[in-house]
């Protein structure tokens, strides 16, 4: 009896039983390699979770500083290793919180940082010697890391014993998430200018999560995710090579931020098939030979757009599955979403909810007692095979473009992403893809959910405070750093430098932007 043809998510065909003629020449040697060696496709360490664990990364952020110091000390007394911050959308845009085109939205989206006055009282307590920190930020990122340096040095932490990661992956901006601030090839010269400042003065920090994480949120397929975050990399790796950056001198700090989503072994086969790739990128096309400068080291966050704000419950079975497949595909953090997101920021309910649902997965599941469990397999080494064959086949379309800036501005990833996203919402639309609680087994007398509270009296404390900066801040020389800040901008010297002085003296985060926008320019997208 003939069965209906199913599918993944990025459309390869899957078949209804898979068997060793599936894999008939198939050199496990060459597509394998044992744990922790070259391609990596089984893990970038030797003994994976048995050796160490992945890190229980939570994301937060939201109202001023103190709200989300507050909810960072909660999730680090229920059992988180580490910190992830998300920033409102004035501090991603580069506007102060009190500029107009700050008002409503500050500290909606993520937590307000206009100063180094806001930094200290975010990380206020915090063992910053002993957690890792991710700050989800691009356009602004320089700025946001260098805050962060300062408050450390005035904590007494060294720089060495700094750990964390700045996202910095303008070019997914372009593509998919829209908060950039300037042109394409000037941001390459900030990503550069902090690869080499971070060698020199934070050899601990990771320089930049080129993320297909947002890539896929837009509505991208997996495949479409490594690929393009893939071709993204590769522009990095270029820019800084160009720049005169020795490649295993940068590279080994790299690292990727994945989504997962609920297409269960695909999101596996799409995590083994993108270290393997990356491995051969690095080795192949750069001449790394630094095993360090090889290693697709990456976070995972569970897919946000996959959550649904009918019957929410239901987003913790999602949000497991999700979990559960990062771990399996061998990720180094892991930020598991709560149940209620897509009504509005996480509750702390829910976001104690997310962290025992990755706690779970680590202590009771028993996934975590071998490393690469499904290695093997008839049905995921042919899928991942196949992720990997369609995702070359996009690198090969892009490299032929003259590379992914060049494919961005010519609006090529956009266009393929829009398309994406349009035929998967004709297939909910039309049921062919069912969302249990959408359109399939639905209730037609939903229950109310709690909704996160933002108080509006958090956006007028934001605004006395950064007003109070500036009056209170010696504003000759704040004047006299912001000139050597555009002295450095109009030259080819590291910004970073510059910029720090000028933060350390309380300049704010807009004004250092904009003189950033003065001298480099503000992007204007052609469609």
């Amino acid at each position: 009896m003939a069965t209906e043809a199913r599918h993944t998510d990025s459309g390869i065909e899957i078949k209804p039983v898979y068997s060793s003629l599936d894999l008939e020449g198939w050199d496990p040697q060459s597509q394998l390699g044992a744990p922790g060696s070259f391609p990596f496709t089984r893990g970038i360490y030797p003994t994976m979770y048995r050796g160490r664990p992945w890190t229980i990364r939570q994301y937060s952020g939201f109202g001023n500083a103190e709200s989300t110091n507050e909810r960072w000390r909660l999730l680090l007394a229920g059992g988180g290793t580490g910190l992830s911050c998300a920033f409102d959308l004035p501090t991603q845009m580069g506007y102060d919180s009190d500029h107009p085109r700050s008002l409503g939205e500050v500290g909606k989206v993520g937590v307000a940082i206009d100063s180094i006055d806001d930094m200290r009282v975010l990380l206020a307590g915090l063992p910053l010697d002993q957690v890792t920190t991710s700050m989800t930020i691009n356009s602004t990122a320089s700025i946001l890391l260098l805050l962060y340096q300062l408050v450390a040095e005035e904590q007494g932490v060294p720089a060495a014993k700094l750990g964390g990661t700045i996202q910095n992956d303008i070019l997914k901006e372009y593509v998919a998430r829209g908060t950039y601030i300037y042109p394409p090839r000037p941001s390459m010269r900030l990503i550069t200018d902090i690869f080499a400042y971070c060698r020199e003065h934070l050899p601990s920090w990771n320089t930049i999560s080129i993320s297909g994480y947002h890539i896929r949120e837009a509505g991208s397929t997996a495949v479409q995710e490594i690929a393009f975050t893939l071709a993204n990399g590769i522009a990095y790796v270029d820019a800084a090579v160009k720049a005169g950056l020795p490649v295993d001198e940068f590279a080994p700090r790299l690292s990727f931020f994945w989504n997962a989503h609920n297409n269960f072994f695909e999101e596996v086969a799409k995590f083994r098939a993108a270290r393997r790739m990356w491995a051969r990128i690095m080795t192949e096309r750069f001449g790394a030979t630094d095993e360090k400068s090889k290693l697709l080291r990456f976070h995972t966050q569970t897919g946000g757009s996959t959550l649904t704000a009918q019957q929410p419950e239901n987003n913790i079975a999602r949000v497991t599955l999700q979990s559960l497949a990062a771990v399996l595909g061998g990720t180094q953090s892991l930020h598991a979403n709560g149940f209620d997101e897509a009504l509005g920021l996480p509750t702390a309910k829910a976001a104690t909810i997310a962290l025992r649902t990755q706690q779970i997965v680590a202590n009771e599941s028993g996934v975590v007692d071998t490393t690469d469990p499904l290695a093997g397999s008839y049905f995921v080494e042919s899928l991942t095979d196949a992720v990997e064959r369609e995702a070359w086949a996009y690198l090969e379309k892009i490299d032929g473009m003259g590379g992914a800036v060049a494919a961005i501005e010519a609006g090529y990833m956009q266009e393929e992403i829009e398309q994406a996203a349009y035929s998967y919402a004709k297939e909910v639309d039309s049921a062919a893809k069912v969302i249990v609680g959408v359109n399939r087994f639905v209730d037609e007398s939903p229950g109310s959910a709690e909704v996160f509270p933002i108080d509006p009296a958090l956006e007028r404390q934001q605004v006395e405070r950064v007003r109070r900066t500036r009056e209170e801040r010696d504003q000759a020389g704040v004047d006299a750093a912001l000139v050597e800040v555009g002295t450095a901008a109009r030259g080819s010297t590291n910004l970073l430098p510059p910029m720090k002085e000028a933060l350390r003296r309380r300049a704010t985060l807009g004004e250092v932007s904009d003189v950033l926008r003065a001298e480099l320019g503000v992007y204007q997208p052609s469609r």
